[in-house]
């Protein structure tokens, strides 16, 4: 179950900001709050965990290592009606890509999370 006490992205460009908060804190259910039911998370490089229960296994081992996530530098959301594209280039020089949906409370999840573009 999803944490509603966490502070949801009211636009898509929270969602980066807010992951790196989260991931930051050790926040796990913090973090699984950013994404939809049924969302899909491109984690380990190479796999796919669909869903919140998949999602949540794939970002504890994350947090497992205790890492700590610089901000990068994100691009502005491309929004088209309730979709938006994020990203953000890492410090590493990697890109990340996701999807967001707004949902019907007019917050922001993500639907596609590729972590590492390139």
């Amino acid at each position: 179950m999803v944490n509603d006490e966490h502070v949801p992205a009211l636009e898509p460009d929270d969602l980066g900001r807010l992951f790196v908060e989260r991931l930051n804190a050790g926040d796990l259910e913090g973090l699984v709050a950013l994404y939809e039911p049924d969302a899909v998370f491109a984690f380990p490089p190479g796999e796919q965990q669909v869903g919140r229960e998949a999602i949540r296994a794939a970002l504890g081992l994350i947090l497992a290592a205790r890492p700590q996530l610089a901000p990068g530098v994100p691009a502005r959301a491309l929004v088209q009606g309730d979709l938006a594209l994020t990203s953000t280039r890492l410090e590493s020089g990697a890109v990340t890509a996701e999807v967001a949906r707004r949902q019907a409370d007019g917050t922001w999840r993500w639907v596609l999370d590729q972590p590492a573009v390139a």
